[in-house]
């Protein structure tokens, strides 16, 4: 689709997805905007609000490949990985592709896989490699792995430990629709609109295009320095045991860049930092168990640093 910029992938992308996820706008340019950053996505809220709907939208709306991981409790490793087999005929040992071997992996109800499945794709999701036999096998590029996770009915569950959820640049809630979204999302559904009928808007050169155009956006020192700061005030806050990490920190920049760019600017602001703070840290936080008693959220930790943290003033070029 030859040179396109990033501004007008993104809006082929969004509008392509909206065409099924109805009334969530901000939601969609979350996720793609993890598209663009090459970090990887945790949608989590309860059944029917279309978690694994938006997955399959944003695999459809790419050209490349995508594949579906169901997890349940006997899945094994090596059904996420692959697997090594001896072939008889041909007297020799051949690695078969697991699922991950896919542009974009959506990864359903990651939760109810054990930890030992787990931990196997939060490897790959990291290395973006699978090794048997000692033999490194590279998932392809772009790699985008978009994991759903039902917070409710968590008998025969297994939760993810905090410490791997930081490989996923953000963590989404869907969140229910307003009256009229849902009336659209009703009439879609009669209508028989599904994300199989989605056509593919971008192939994978100028994704990865694109991806790299978000990488070059240009950072101001001072908006690198926001964001060591807000990052430092999480490790000072009283409800806060582990407060977020420099990789957070580069977390947070990365999706900054990638939300300049779903605006066509080539440059972040302090206000791209503030979109992207919740879904970037607050999964990253692991709070003191009197704030958990108290029922104070990670995310209203987030929001407390943000409001208590001055941001540096900026011009119109983001210097």
């Amino acid at each position: 689709m030859g040179e396109a910029k990033a501004g007008e992938v993104y809006a082929l992308i969004a509008r392509n997805v909206q065409g099924v996820i109805r009334g969530k706008p901000e939601v969609v340019r979350l996720a793609v905007a993890a598209l663009f950053a090459e970090g990887h996505l945790l949608i989590e809220d309860v059944p029917g609000l279309g978690k694994t709907t938006l997955a399959r939208c944003l695999a459809r709306s790419i050209g490349g490949s995508w594949s579906r991981i169901q997890f349940t409790p006997d899945l094994l490793p090596g059904d996420i990985t692959g697997v090594t087999v001896y072939h008889q005929k041909d007297e020799r040992f051949a690695f078969h592709p697991g699922g991950v071997f896919s542009n974009v992996v959506v990864a359903d109800e990651i939760n109810r896989g054990t930890p030992k499945t787990q931990s196997a794709l939060l490897e790959v999701m990291s290395e973006r490699r699978v090794t048997a036999d000692a033999v490194s096998h590279d998932v392809p590029r772009p790699f985008l792995v978009v994991a759903t996770q039902n917070p409710i009915e968590m008998e025969g569950t297994y939760r993810l430990p905090e410490a791997q959820l930081d490989r996923f640049l953000m963590r989404l809630s869907v969140g229910y629709p307003d009256v009229d979204a849902e009336v659209m999302v009703i009439m879609s559904d009669c209508a028989g609109v599904s994300p199989d009928d989605l056509p593919a808007v971008v192939d994978v050169p100028t994704l990865l295009d694109v991806i790299a155009e978000v990488r070059a956006a240009h950072l101001d020192r001072a908006v690198v320095e926001y964001a060591a700061r807000l990052a430092g005030a999480t490790r000072e806050h009283a409800a806060v045991r582990f407060g977020v990490s420099p990789r957070g920190s580069i977390a947070l920049v990365r999706a900054a860049q990638a939300m300049a760019a779903t605006e066509g600017r080539g440059f972040v602001t302090p206000d791209d930092l503030k979109d992207v703070a919740v879904p970037v840290f607050a999964h990253r936080l692991v709070l003191t168990a009197e704030a958990e008693l108290g029922r104070v959220g990670a995310a209203d930790v987030v929001a407390e640093v943000l409001a208590t943290t001055p941001a540096p003033a900026m011009n119109h070029a983001g210097r």
